[in-house]
């Protein structure tokens, strides 16, 4: 929930949650109430509800979603909202099948992906334009969040980017004086860690969308990103090589997680709350998260808890920011013209009355011009995001988000990333397997 000041930001995405993003709690389908909630013909409404039917992705804040619903229909006593979660690895996962049959929920979560885009270019998802979140929306959210085709199709949870969380404390006894600034840093700030008797990092190895959000984005940014300017037009006409070091090297350093201890005994077993838990219960020195994951890791169990932008680069090389926005939500237009105004108006309360509700617990970084007072979070951390909005300005080739792939790619970048972490595939095959994917994709687009 998480841009770029700048007209380069738009080709950075999120994810939150990723996209970015992940640990799911609980979906399915929409109940054939939901889907007769009011949707007579020509938008005349049957009697009794106007029931929304909503998907979200909230995979740690399933409660607060809830009681932003539960305030809204306070607020409007003819309307119920039938609030399902996604499960998976990604929310595209979850949007295919929708799609694939026209039947998308009123209320959606969405990445701002060519995915997305192209679901608004078909007409399938509402212009928001309109509504007062959009308005309020940083100018440079606004462009990454329209459509090709003009259409203004999401609006994000927040700008968000992956960071390195650690313990300040833990750092201070492993006579670690300051954050790595490099990968071969960072590896020596895990052996120290390792020597002082503390696991040096946990990570999501079971939710790989969390793998692709953190170490692969951050892999492609440093290694690809930084020598190919012209990377998102490579990704969309299928020629990007990633067969050579620098792709390879991509998922090599994850492998180098492994083999150099750096990561928890658990990892492979590890989903994105148990990651939480491990690092805020002071099970682990470091934690490669998301800025959505702020409300839980900067105030856990009282530690005193530092930030770092994820050292990804090479000695004497200057680290690339990977920096985008959150997922976050759209309205489908195959609805009635009723459900489509109630939905939109409900995105208005969860970024308007309601985003104190879920922003007290995540206190992530807000997308628009003006937050209300009690939309707020961790100074330092705001800070760190402030820093590489500006370095991303300048470096004018911001580090590829991975939403950004073509969205059945994502899929198999999963497959490889797990792969890779648990040794059954080498970084040199999942990186073909990767540039393969792009190459077909692009091969089915017509391009």
């Amino acid at each position: 929930m998480t841009g770029q000041a700048f007209a380069n930001l738009k080709l950075i995405v999120a994810g939150v949650a990723a996209a970015l993003l992940l640990t799911a709690c609980g979906g399915g389908d929409e109940s054939a109430a939901a889907k007769d909630g009011g949707q007579a013909a020509d938008g005349a409404e049957a009697s009794g509800p106007l029931v929304l039917t909503a998907l979200v992705w909230a995979p740690d804040w399933s409660e607060e979603m809830h009681r932003v619903a539960d305030a809204f229909v306070r607020d409007h006593p003819d309307v119920r909202i039938d609030l399902q979660f996604m499960i998976g690895n990604s929310v595209e996962e979850n949007l295919k099948p929708r799609a694939a049959t026209d039947s998308l929920p009123d209320i959606i979560s969405v990445n701002a992906s060519p995915y997305t885009a192209e679901l608004a270019d078909q007409g399938m998802l509402a212009d928001l334009g309109q509504t007062r979140a959009w308005n309020n929306l940083l100018d440079i959210l606004q462009r990454e969040w329209t459509a090709p085709g003009g259409r203004r199709y999401g609006i994000p949870s927040g700008i968000a980017t992956t960071l390195i969380y650690y313990n300040r404390d833990m750092f201070e006894r492993a006579g670690i004086a300051a954050p790595p600034v490099d990968f071969d840093a960072f590896l020596a700030t895990g052996a120290a860690l390792r020597k002082a008797g503390f696991t040096p990092l946990a990570l999501s190895g079971a939710f790989p969308n969390m793998l692709g959000n953190g170490p692969f984005s951050y892999g492609f940014a440093n290694a690809v990103a930084a020598n190919v300017p012209d990377w998102r037009a490579r990704i969309a006409d299928g020629t990007l090589r990633l067969d050579n070091p620098q792709g390879i090297s991509i998922f090599g350093r994850l492998r180098t997680l492994v083999e150099q201890k750096m990561v928890q005994a658990d990892c492979l077993r590890a989903g994105y709350d148990a990651t939480l838990r491990q690092f805020a219960e002071g099970r682990a020195a470091m934690t490669f998260q998301g800025t959505w994951a702020a409300g839980v890791l900067m105030h856990g169990r009282g530690m005193r808890v530092g930030v770092f932008v994820p050292p990804w680069n090479d000695r004497g090389q200057p680290s690339k920011p990977v920096i985008g926005s959150e997922t976050g939500f759209a309205v489908a237009q195959g609805s009635s013209p009723r459900h489509r105004e109630m939905a939109a108006q409900f995105l208005d309360f969860l970024y308007g009355p309601g985003m104190s509700i879920w922003q007290g617990k995540r206190q992530n970084i807000p997308p628009f011009r003006i937050s209300a007072a009690e939309v707020k979070g961790d100074h330092e951390l705001f800070a760190l995001v402030d820093q590489m909005k500006d370095d991303a300005a300048r470096s004018n080739a911001p580090g590829l988000y991975y939403s950004l792939l073509p969205v059945n790619t994502i899929e198999v970048l999963h497959t490889q990333l797990q792969a890779v972490l648990a040794g059954s595939t080498t970084p040199a095959q999942a990186a073909h397997a990767l540039q393969d994917s792009i190459a077909a994709q692009a091969q089915l687009a017509g391009k």
